[in-house]
């Protein structure tokens, strides 16, 4: 490799400015671009979390990305809320394996039996870290039931990170935790079907055992939908809201639909989401997991005519850390 070649690599966004020109990896600089371009233009970014970014430890770059106010607000599965937090209080627990795509299912079987979950190539520890947040969530929602008071998913993980009734358990630095910097700057954080997770199939069995006073305690997704109209209500008014999702499924599906809610439902006037981008290794066809693609959103009322659209078909735990790099001027 020449020594421009070294040079330019030693800043991401000129190594991907100079190599990234044609077909999907242009498509990674025009998205960036126009991510740059839409918070200069004084817009705000909303972005979406499927999938497991969490434990592929998305929190490396997103953390900063959410501190340099370069995120206004997020929509993630509830996997990737506790995950994040799970890496917090668990990370020198976690184990990796490299060879998952050879594991036969008794090699699956003895991870089972030894308390290791697997997503992917990482295994998430049983005990230090679902059990150790279980234990402490408890007590949040045992004290809501008592005060009768409710809060959303977020609310109560942002509860833990206040009262610092995990700070003694960190194992990572709390600067890599999105989770952490959002609690900081109070971002709201949306999960819509939090239900199908770890701690929402914990909390269901601790109402039916009576251990919890009642499933009120936490707020349903229809409040949480109403919530996002509230909010994007209140931040559109005076500023376009980009929208940045990562990966498919009901993350990314449940807040684009806010905007012809507040329209064609609601009956109200509101902007159209401002910039759409979306990472996806699955391709977007009409109808599928992953998402529409961005023309049909058009039909729907979500995005309008000159709305700034970019489809980047690929692995989001790969393009997402670039693409922040480069919003960042890494």
């Amino acid at each position: 490799m020449s020594k421009a070649v070294l040079g330019e690599a030693q800043s991401v966004r000129n190594f991907i400015k100079h190599h990234y020109r044609h077909f999907n990896a242009a498509c990674v600089v025009d998205a960036a671009e126009g991510y740059i371009a839409h918070l200069a233009g004084g817009g705000k970014m909303f972005v979406t979390l499927a999938g497991a970014v969490s434990t592929a430890e998305l929190g490396l770059s997103f953390a900063e990305m959410i501190r340099q106010d370069k995120v206004h607000g997020i929509c993630s599965t509830g996997a990737n809320l506790e995950e994040d937090i799970f890496n917090l209080v668990a990370h020198d627990h976690y184990r990796r394996v490299p060879q998952y795509r050879n594991l036969t299912a008794e090699e699956e079987f003895a991870l089972r039996n030894q308390g290791l979950n697997r997503v992917t190539d990482t295994c998430i520890p049983e005990e230090e870290a679902m059990r150790r947040i279980e234990r402490k969530c408890l007590k949040l929602w045992q004290k809501a039931g008592k005060e009768g008071k409710r809060y959303f998913p977020y609310e109560y993980m942002y509860q833990l990170i206040e009262s610092g009734a995990i700070k003694n358990d960190y194992q990572i630095d709390p600067k890599d935790s999105w989770v952490v910097a959002a609690c900081e700057k109070n971002l709201p954080i949306f999960t819509p079907g939090w239900e199908d997770s770890t701690l929402g199939n914990i909390f269901v069995a601790n109402v039916m055992r009576g251990d919890v006073s009642s499933y009120h305690v936490v707020k349903s997704g229809v409040e949480q939908m109403a919530a996002l109209v509230e909010w994007y209500q209140a931040n559109s008014k005076a500023q376009s809201i980009g929208f940045f999702q990562i990966g498919g499924g009901i993350a990314g599906d449940f807040p684009i639909c806010v905007v012809p809610l507040i329209v064609q439902d609601l009956r109200k006037e509101c902007r159209l989401w401002g910039y759409f981008c979306q990472i996806s290794d699955s391709t977007t066809s009409y109808g599928s997991y992953s998402g529409a693609v961005p023309n049909e959103k058009i039909t729907w009322g979500k995005l309008g005519i000159s709305t700034p659209r970019f489809i980047i078909e690929s692995d989001a735990t790969i393009v997402a850390p670039l693409v922040f790099a480069y919003v960042l001027g890494v």
